[in-house]
C-alpha cells in the first residue's frame, strides 16, 4: 500500500471519528465532560487545584472515553450497534454507546460536591450546576464556593477511671488525628476503627466501632474544630467489659449434621478440650495452635491467628469458630469453640504439565501423585510422586539431543519442630519439618544418562506473611553417570572442553544449608514491591576438616569409594517491581551468587555449579552458553556444552505494558556473566578477575506474553549486544541476524 493511500485511510478515520454527532436525532446533545469552577476567594491555589480534580472526578456519568481528542469506542458503537455482519458483531463490544447531556443530573452532582467538601472540612461549601450547548454537543457547568477550611485544634480524650474509657485514653499516642490538619470525616472513621481494634487486643470482645461517637466543636473560632472522643450513653453494658478465656473446644471431625456440642466426649489436653466421636487426630497435634488458655484476656489477634493455625495444619478444610458466654455465671469469661471441617484424608490425581528449563528445552511432564493428610493421626502430609518428562529444544543447538526424565519422590512433613529441644512460634503459621527421598534418571539422547539420589531433612517456618525460613540439617545427593555414548567421550577429547568431563563426573554432596526469603508482591495494592531470597549451604565441612581433605596435596578423602565434595556456597537474587500504571510495570532483577571449593575440591560439582542463559537468563545468547569469563569453544562436537562456572553476576530489567485483551508486551535488557573461581586447564579466561565489568555479556529484545489464566505463554527475541570472547575493541555490535528466539511458560522473573 502506498504512502497516499495510507495518509488518505488515517484522514478518514479521523474525519469519520469526528462525526460522531450526526448520528443524534431529534434534540439530543452529546455530554462532552463538566467544567469546574472554583471560587479562590478563600483558598489557595493549591486547594483549588485539589478541588478542581476532585470534583471532576465526582461527577457522573462520565463522558465518552477518547484519544487525542477522538471517540473511537463512540464511533465503533454507531458503526456496528445494528450487527448487521459477522466483522459488526465483532467490533460491536468494543464500542461504547452515547453519553448524554440529559444524562447528567447537575443538581444531584452539586449536591454531592457540596457533601463531599463538607465531609473534608468546608463546613461552609455550596454548589450548583448548570449546562451550556453548542451544536450538538453541551457540557456541564458546575461553580463551586468551598469556603474556609476548618481545622483539628485539640483532641479531647475520655478522662472517667472506668476500664473502657482508661483503655481509650491509652490508645492516643497512636492517633490518626493530627492537630492543624483539616477536619475529615474520613479521618474520623479510620479513628474509630483504630480505636475499636487496639480494644480488642485488651478484651472488649463487644465492643464496636460504633459504640463510639466523636463530637465537633466548630464554634472554637479562628476555623478551628475541637473533637471530643466518647462513649455512647446507649452502649450496652457487655461491651464496656473486658472479657477473658474460660474453657477451649476443639471439634476435629465436625460435620454439618453434629448439632451437639457433646462436653460429655470432651477430653481435656493441654490447654484446650478436644471433642472427637471417633480418633481422627491425636489431642496433641493442637498443641501449638490454640494460645488462649483458662483465664488469658482475649486478643483479636490470637484469635485470628488460632484460625490460620487450624487451616495451616493440612487436614482441615474449613474453621467454623464460636465464642459464648460462660452461662450461670457473673464472670466476664467465654468459652471458645472450634469446629473443624476435614479434607477428604486420601487423594490421588494425575497433572499433565507444560514447561520449560534453564536450559532452553520446552517439553511435557506427567505427575502422578498420592497424599494422605493425616498419615498416623498427627497432622503429618505423607506424599509418594511419580514423575516422567520429556524436552526438546525448539531453537538452538541441541536439536535432536532430547532429555528424558523419570523418577520417584517421596515426602513426609510435620506441621510442628521435630527436635530434641522444644521449640514454639508465635506467628499466624505453622512451621513444619520436611522430610524427602528422590530417585530421578536423567536420559540426554545420544550422550548419556545420569542417576541422582537425594535425600534431606529440615525446618520451614513463616515469621508472618512476608518473612520465610528455612533450614536444612542435611540435604543429601550423590549423582552418578552411566551409558556414556562414545560420540560423547570422543568429544571430551577432540574438544578438550573440560565442562563436559565436568557433567559425568561423580558427585557427593552433604552438609546443611539455610534460605531466607522476604516478599510483599502479593499486595497488589502497591506501587513499588520487591522479593529477596538469600541461601547459604555447605557440604562436607566439618568432615573435610577432621580427615584432613587436600586435593592439591593429593589428600583425596573418600566415603563409601566415592570423593565428596567440599565447599561453601552463597546465593541471592533480589527483585524490584514498579508499577507505571494500571496494567504497566517495570521488574528488574539482580541475582550475585559464589561457590568456593575447597579441601577435598578444587572445582564445585556440576550440580551446584551455575549456569547463564536462556529463557529465564540472557535471552539474546543460547542456554547455558555463555562464560566462564572470555572463554568460547566454537568446537562443541555437534551439540552445545553446558558451560557452568564457581561464581555468577547477572542483571535483568523490563518493561511490561499491556496491549490489548489477554496480550501483553515485554521490553527488556539483560547483562551477566559466570566465573570460575580459580583458573582451569583448557579453560583460557575463564576464572575470576578485577577485569569482571569487562566480560558481561548484554542483550536486548522484545517480547509478547499471553495471559491465559491458567497459564502465560511467553515469546521474547534476543539479540546479543556485546559478546565478551570477541576480542577486546569488536564485542559491542548489534547484528539482527543473531536474534535468538524464546518459548517459555511464565514470565521469567
Amino acid at each position: 500500500m502506498s504512502k497516499r493511500a495510507i495518509y488518505l485511510l488515517f484522514v478518514t478515520l479521523i474525519l469519520s471519528a469526528c462525526s460522531n454527532t450526526k448520528y443524534l436525532t431529534g434534540n439530543q446533545k452529546l455530554y462532552t465532560g463538566p467544567d469546574i469552577q472554583v471560587d479562590t476567594s478563600e483558598i489557595t491555589k493549591s486547594d483549588q487545584k485539589f478541588i478542581q480534580n476532585e470534583m471532576k472526578g465526582l461527577i457522573r456519568p462520565l463522558p465518552n472515553s477518547s484519544i487525542l481528542g477522538l471517540r473511537v469506542k463512540l464511533w465503533l458503537y454507531n458503526k456496528t450497534h445494528n450487527r448487521k455482519n459477522f466483522i459488526q458483531k465483532f467490533l460491536s463490544k468494543y464500542g461504547e454507546p452515547p453519553v448524554l447531556i440529559s444524562n447528567v443530573d447537575v443538581d444531584q452532582n452539586a449536591k454531592i460536591m457540596a457533601n463531599r467538601l463538607q465531609n473534608e472540612g468546608f463546613f461552609q461549601s455550596q454548589a450548583n450546576g448548570d449546562t451550556a450547548s453548542k451544536g450538538k454537543t453541551a457540557k456541564a457547568i458546575f461553580h463551586v464556593a468551598a469556603g474556609p477550611s476548618y481545622a483539628v485544634r485539640n483532641i479531647i480524650w475520655p478522662v472517667n477511671k472506668t476500664n473502657l474509657d482508661t483503655a481509650i485514653a491509652g490508645t492516643r499516642s497512636k492517633t490518626l488525628f493530627v492537630p492543624g490538619n483539616n477536619y475529615n470525616l474520613d479521618i474520623i472513621k479510620g479513628e474509630r476503627i483504630r480505636i475499636d481494634a487496639q480494644l480488642k487486643e485488651e478484651g472488649f470482645y463487644y465492643f464496636a466501632p460504633e459504640n463510639l461517637i466523636m463530637k465537633i466543636d466548630s464554634t472554637v473560632g479562628k476555623h478551628q474544630v475541637d473533637i471530643q472522643v466518647q462513649v455512647k450513653g446507649e452502649t450496652p453494658a457487655r461491651a464496656r467489659d473486658i472479657y477473658a478465656i474460660n474453657n477451649i473446644y476443639i471439634y476435629p471431625n465436625y460435620t454439618l449434621r453434629d448439632t451437639s456440642l457433646m462436653l460429655d466426649k470432651a477430653r481435656p489436653y493441654n490447654n484446650y478440650f478436644v471433642v472427637q466421636k471417633r480418633e481422627y487426630v491425636h489431642d496433641y497435634v493442637f498443641k501449638n495452635v490454640v494460645q488462649f488458655h483458662n483465664g488469658s484476656i482475649y486478643s483479636r489477634t490470637e484469635h485470628n491467628k488460632a484460625l490460620n493455625r487450624f487451616v495451616e495444619l493440612g487436614p482441615f478444610k474449613f474453621v467454623k469458630n464460636r465464642f459464648e458466654d460462660v452461662p450461670n455465671t457473673d464472670s466476664n469469661k467465654l468459652n471458645v469453640y472450634y469446629f473443624l471441617t476435614q479434607y477428604p484424608r486420601k487423594s490421588f490425581r494425575f497433572e499433565v504439565l507444560g514447561r520449560t528449563t534453564s536450559a532452553n528445552f520446552t517439553g511435557t511432564q506427567l505427575n502422578i501423585n498420592w497424599r494422605n493428610r493425616n498419615a498416623f493421626k498427627g497432622a503429618e502430609l505423607l506424599t509418594v510422586s511419580l514423575f516422567g518428562s520429556t524436552d526438546v529444544q525448539v531453537s538452538g543447538q541441541n536439536s535432536g539431543y532430547n532429555v528424558y526424565q523419570a523418577g520417584i519422590q517421596t515426602g513426609l512433613s510435620w506441621p510442628r519442630f521435630i527436635a530434641p529441644f522444644n521449640f514454639t512460634s508465635s506467628s499466624a503459621f505453622v512451621p513444619h519439618t520436611n522430610f524427602t527421598l528422590q530417585y530421578a534418571i536423567t536420559n540426554r539422547q545420544k550422550l548419556y544418562a545420569l542417576n541422582s539420589f537425594s535425600g534431606s531433612w529440615g525446618y520451614q517456618w513463616k515469621q508472618n506473611a512476608h518473612k520465610t525460613h528455612e533450614f536444612h540439617l542435611a540435604d543429601v545427593n550423590y549423582v552418578s553417570a552411566a551409558n556414556v555414548t562414545q560420540q560423547y567421550k570422543d568429544s571430551i577429547i577432540h574438544t578438550r572442553n573440560p565442562a563436559l568431563k565436568h557433567v559425568i563426573d561423580n558427585q557427593l554432596t552433604f552438609g546443611p544449608s539455610y534460605s531466607y526469603t522476604y516478599t510483599n508482591t502479593t499486595e497488589d495494592y502497591r506501587i513499588n514491591t520487591f522479593y529477596y531470597n538469600g541461601k547459604i549451604s555447605t557440604s562436607a565441612l566439618a568432615l573435610g576438616l577432621i580427615s584432613g581433605a587436600d586435593t592439591t596435596a593429593g589428600k583425596v578423602r573418600k566415603i563409601f569409594g566415592a570423593p565428596f565434595n567440599q565447599y561453601v556456597k552463597l546465593e541471592n537474587e533480589i527483585r524490584f517491581y514498579h508499577k507505571t500504571g494500571l496494567y504497566s510495570q517495570i521488574a528488574a532483577r539482580f541475582i550475585a551468587g559464589v561457590g568456593v571449593p575447597f579441601g577435598n575440591s578444587t572445582i564445585m560439582p556440576y550440580s551446584q555449579q551455575f549456569f547463564i542463559g536462556g529463557t529465564n537468563s540472557l535471552r539474546g545468547f543460547q542456554a547455558r552458553s555463555v562464560g566462564p569469563g572470555t572463554y568460547y569453544n566454537a568446537d562443541n562436537g555437534g551439540f552445545l556444552a553446558d558451560e557452568s562456572g564457581d561464581i555468577k553476576l547477572e542483571a535483568n530489567i523490563e518493561y511490561r505494558p499491556k496491549l490489548f485483551s489477554i496480550v501483553r508486551g515485554a521490553l527488556f535488557m539483560d547483562a551477566g556473566n559466570i566465573w570460575n573461581m580459580r583458573s582451569q586447564a583448557g579453560v583460557p579466561g575463564g576464572a575470576f578477575s578485577k577485569n569482571f565489568i569487562n566480560q558481561l555479556a548484554i542483550d536486548a529484545g522484545f517480547g509478547l506474553r499471553f495471559d491465559l489464566t491458567v497459564l502465560v505463554l511467553r515469546t521474547d527475541m534476543g539479540y546479543p549486544l556485546r559478546k565478551p570472547w570477541l576480542p577486546a575493541g569488536q564485542r559491542l555490535k548489534l547484528d539482527t541476524r543473531d536474534g535468538v528466539f524464546n518459548l517459555a511458560i511464565g514470565y521469567p522473573f
